[in-house]
Formats: C-alpha cells, sequence, structure tokens
C-alpha cells in the first residue's frame, strides 16, 4: 500500500500526451498599416491602444458617465457570470486528474432474545471503517487535454469580457459626443434666431417708412421661420440622445449631465496606431477566437486518447472487527484490496474515428475564425486612421468655410444697410452661414467619433 502512490506517479509521468500540440498559427500582417511610413521599432511599439479611457477621454463629466454605465450594465455582468461559470467548470475538469478518496464508517450493535435452551440470548458488536481510493490513470493524456481546453475556455470568456467592456465604453462615448453636437446645434439655431428676429424688426421699420420692400419684409420673415423650425427637432433630439444614455447607464429616461463644449473636447495631437502585431495581443476579439482555437485544438487529443483503454487504479483499505476492543487494531481488524484494471472499446461502428474528423473539422473552423478576425481587425484599423485623417482635413476646410460664410454674411447686411446689395443676397448669405455653423459643429463631432472608433479598433477599452 505504500508503495502505490509512488507507483503510479511514475506511471503517470511517464505516460503520454495524445493529439496535437497547440502552436500559433502564422498571421498575414503587414509591418505597418497603409498610409504609415516605417517607424523605429521604439516609436512605432507606441500606440493609442495602450492608453486606458479616462487617459483618452478627459472630459471629467464623460469619465464619470462611463464610470457609471460599467457598474449596473447587464451585458458586462452577464459576461462575468460566464467567467465564473467557466472557472467553475475548470475546477470540476481539473479535477479528474486526482484521485476520488471516500470513506465509509458502519457499526453495529444487535441483541436477540432467548428462543430456547439451545438458542440462547446473544449480542454482536460489529464495526467496519473504509477508505477507498479511485484514480482513472490519465496515461494517455485525456484529463490533461479536457483541462487544457477548459483553461482556454476560461481564457475566452475573459477576453470575451474584456470584448463587452470595450463595447461600453466605446457606446457611451459616442452618444455623449452625439449629444453634445445637438447641444451645440441647438444653441447655434437659438442664437441664429434672436439674431434674425432683430432684423426682422429692424426690416420691419424699414417698411414701415419706405425703405424696405414687401418683399424685403417676407424674406425676412422667412428667414426667421426658418430658424425656429429647426429649434423644436433639435430639442426632440437632444432628449431621446438622453434617453439613449439613460438606457446605457441603467438608469430611468432623464437629464443627463454636460461637461465640456464639443469644441473643447480634447482632441490628442497624435495617435500613433503602433504596430499591426500588437493587435494580436491587444484586440479582445483576436484573443478570445485564438483561446477557442486553443480549445478545438485540446479536444482532438481528448478525441484521440478513447481509442486507448482506461486504466483505473482501485484501492481499498479499512478496519473491520466484532470486538470494539480490538476495532484499532490493524493487525488483527486489518482489510484492504487492491486492483488495476483496463477498459477498450473493441467496436463502435467507425463512432471514434468520426469523433476525430469532428473534432478536427471543429479545429480547422476556429482557424478559419481566427484568421477572419485578424482581417476584419486590421480592415477596421485602416479604415479608422483613413476615417480620423481625412476628417480632420474636413473639419479645417469647413472652419475656413463657416469663417468666410459669416464675413459674407456680414458684409451683405452692411452693403444692404447702405443699398449696395439686395435684400436676397443677404437672405442667402444668412442662410448659407446657418448651414455652414451647423456643418462645423457636425464636422467635429466625426473627428470625435473618429478617434472613438480608431480606439476600439486598436483594442482600447477593456484596460482597468
Amino acid at each position: 500500500m505504500k508503495r502505490l502512490p509512488l507507483l503510479a506517479s511514475i506511471v503517470l509521468l511517464s505516460s503520454c500526451m495524445v493529439g496535437p500540440k497547440y502552436q500559433r498559427p502564422p498571421a498575414s500582417v503587414p509591418r505597418v498599416y497603409r498610409g504609415q511610413t516605417p517607424a523605429p521599432p521604439p516609436a512605432a511599439a507606441t500606440s493609442l491602444g495602450h492608453e486606458k479611457w479616462w487617459q483618452v477621454f478627459r472630459d471629467p463629466v464623460l469619465t464619470e458617465l462611463i464610470h457609471t454605465a460599467l457598474k449596473p450594465n447587464y451585458d458586462v455582468r452577464i459576461a462575468a457570470t460566464r467567467v465564473l461559470q467557466a472557472q467553475a467548470q475548470l475546477g470540476i475538469t481539473r479535477s479528474n486528474q486526482f484521485p476520488a478518496v471516500s470513506a465509509r464508517l458502519n457499526l453495529l450493535n444487535e441483541r436477540n432474545p432467548k428462543v430456547n435452551s439451545f438458542f440462547p440470548t446473544y449480542q454482536l458488536h460489529t464495526g467496519q471503517l473504509d477508505l477507498s481510493v479511485i484514480w482513472n490513470l490519465d496515461f494517455w493524456g485525456k484529463y490533461r487535454r479536457e483541462t487544457e481546453a477548459a483553461r482556454a475556455s476560461l481564457l475566452a470568456t475573459e477576453w470575451g469580457q474584456r470584448g463587452v467592456i470595450t463595447s461600453v465604453v466605446s457606446s457611451v462615448a459616442t452618444a455623449y459626443f452625439q449629444l453634445r453636437e445637438l447641444d451645440l446645434a441647438l444653441e447655434i439655431s437659438q442664437r441664429t434666431l434672436a439674431s434674425r428676429e432683430d432684423s426682422l424688426r429692424l426690416t420691419q421699420v424699414l417698411a414701415r417708412y419706405g425703405s424696405a420692400s414687401l418683399l424685403d419684409l417676407r424674406q425676412s420673415q422667412e428667414l426667421v421661420d426658418t430658424a425656429a423650425e429647426a429649434i423644436p427637432d433639435f430639442e426632440r433630439q437632444v432628449q431621446q440622445q438622453e434617453d439613449l444614455i439613460s438606457d446605457l447607464l441603467g438608469e430611468n429616461p432623464g437629464t443627463i449631465p454636460r461637461g465640456l463644449p464639443l469644441t473643447q473636447e480634447p482632441v490628442p495631437s497624435a495617435v500613433p496606431p503602433g504596430l499591426p502585431s500588437q493587435l494580436l495581443e491587444r484586440r479582445p476579439d483576436i484573443r478570445e477566437a485564438e483561446a477557442n482555437l486553443v480549445v478545438a485544438n485540446a479536444n482532438i487529443g481528448v478525441a484521440k486518447a478513447d481509442f486507448f483503454p482506461a486504466i483505473p487504479l482501485t484501492a481499498t483499505g479499512g478496519l473491520e472487527s466484532f470486538a470494539l476492543n480490538q476495532f484499532f487494531s490493524f493487525a488483527s481488524a486489518g482489510l484492504y484490496n487492491v486492483s488495476l484494471s483496463a477498459t477498450g472499446t473493441i467496436f463502435q461502428a467507425g463512432a471514434l474515428r468520426a469523433g476525430v474528423r469532428l473534432t478536427r473539422a471543429q479545429e480547422q473552423h476556429m482557424l478559419l475564425a481566427y484568421q477572419q478576425t485578424i482581417k476584419t481587425a486590421l480592415r477596421e484599423v485602416m479604415d479608422a486612421l483613413i476615417a480620423y485623417q481625412k476628417d480632420r482635413e474636413l473639419l479645417e476646410g469647413q472652419e475656413s468655410l463657416t469663417e468666410a460664410a459669416a464675413d459674407a454674411e456680414r458684409l451683405s447686411y452692411v452693403l444692404y444697410q447702405h443699398g449696395g446689395a439686395s435684400y436676397l443676397q443677404v437672405l442667402t448669405s444668412e442662410t448659407n452661414y446657418f448651414a455652414a455653423e451647423l456643418n462645423l459643429a457636425q464636422a467635429q463631432l466625426n473627428e470625435r467619433l473618429a478617434l472613438v472608433q480608431l480606439y476600439q479598433a486598436l483594442g482600447g477599452g477593456w484596460q482597468q
């Protein structure tokens, strides 16, 4: 009995593990992103995706909203329960590698009355204590492969949870920037309405003294109505956007606090994308896809191990005595038995081979999904880089256009007051300036949304 654990350990350590050993498949990734010039390794290693989300979105109100959203969000909480389930499943699967020990205690005290002179009264005392050990020797590595698969499954759920966190962070940031753009558009509309109402009153005075025509008066009224018409629609969009953010926060619809104006929201002067190869380590969806590939690879070994016999080692030892005073005397009351058996499948109509083919097909499926996820990630990063660069260029052009429209609106009104321009020119200039201001607000929003998309595409947002 003393040599059995040592013997079992030697057998277990000398056993093999069937099935392929996992190796990360080669990934075809470019050295730099499209449009990026090669940089020295230290500079190229820097990436926006390494930054924590509160370092990228530096509006205090926005960071507080994201903190609030991450706590009650159902998707995040569901992902956390998946992690707990995977941890428990790993513990259950790993336990198969170790012996199962059970104990049984049986005590009996029996007294029978006298039947006749030939069968006098007698009393019986018995006691039995057994300790049983059952160990399914993992000679072929089946249980170790199952543990490897369970551990990779746990890793996949953890990366899945991080992917959910990244999605929540980007969703709240996107919704908040859209809300601030609507606030700016509403402010522009209200300011424009007030200015046009002043212009209408002046035109009414001029028309009263014959210095303005009825056409000028009607056109001035048209400008006022156009600006007034936009205000209720922007107010509707603002309240609906607040309801959306409240839903992301897990709260009832209500007012959302504001932080910095959209024009003052910090935007990094440079957005380093880093190296494309870094995505393989940082993007949650890529890491989750690779973990699923590890699971499929380990399952091949599990299926192959079924071809070989199972080797259980069973041992029972204990004490048994008909006299309680001798119960703990091993010399007189000890008992034990040891057995080692092997059980294998002889015929199963090709089920075992089909099982191996199934796991190989699943592994191929996970490999293709992993490769597809890498390609999708590269495309998303490159698209986001292009969008961020072009949106910044469009913003610069829109700022110049808005400045020119403001000058045209001011000059046309001065010329009209001195008889050098018709009111139609004033109408056109004010309409163009109003549209230019709204387009500038949209361009400022697009720049910040492109930053959010680029940050998410680079695998940022899950760092806590």
